[in-house]
């Protein structure tokens, strides 16, 4: 199962792709690990956002799309930027789900990644996009023993 891991952080989308096949994970090669937008007030850059993170998903084959659950209102709360984003990668023919960074901590100490992260050839902003996919993929793990 392939998933593609996603944290929203102002007007950009960090992505991360995981595999996991054969009792093991590998972090597959890819394209584009960012997506900004620019103006976000105008749908024509939503739409292209939309397109392009489509057709992402699509060329790399991803299953399932996991994003970093932001707090609705607060004062960590996300900006309206990062939910126009939000809701047109919830618009893709492929499932998508929210994850709480509670779940994703608490998930993580109970299953240490066993690989060193600077050895996955990931850059360093990359790593809540890759935990929360590797969460994800535990989660769906175990949950079928």
């Amino acid at each position: 199962m392939r998933v593609c891991g996603v944290e929203l952080k102002g007007s950009e989308a960090i992505i991360c792709l995981l595999n996991y096949d054969g009792e093991a994970f590998n972090v597959p090669e890819c394209r584009q690990r960012v997506f900004t937008v620019s103006n976000s007030s105008e749908a024509e850059n939503i739409r292209d956002f939309h397109f392009a993170f489509d057709k992402l998903m699509e060329d790399y084959k991803v299953d399932e799309i996991v994003i970093i659950e932001r707090f609705q209102k607060g004062k960590f709360a996300g900006g309206a930027t990062g939910f126009k984003l939000e809701a047109a990668i919830q618009l893709q023919a492929r499932p998508v789900s929210l994850m709480p960074t509670k779940q994703i901590k608490e998930q993580l100490k109970r299953n240490p990644m066993q690989a060193d992260f600077d050895a996955l050839e990931l850059k360093r902003f990359q790593k809540p996009a890759f935990d929360v996919a590797y969460t994800y993929q535990n989660t769906k793990i175990y949950e079928k023993n």
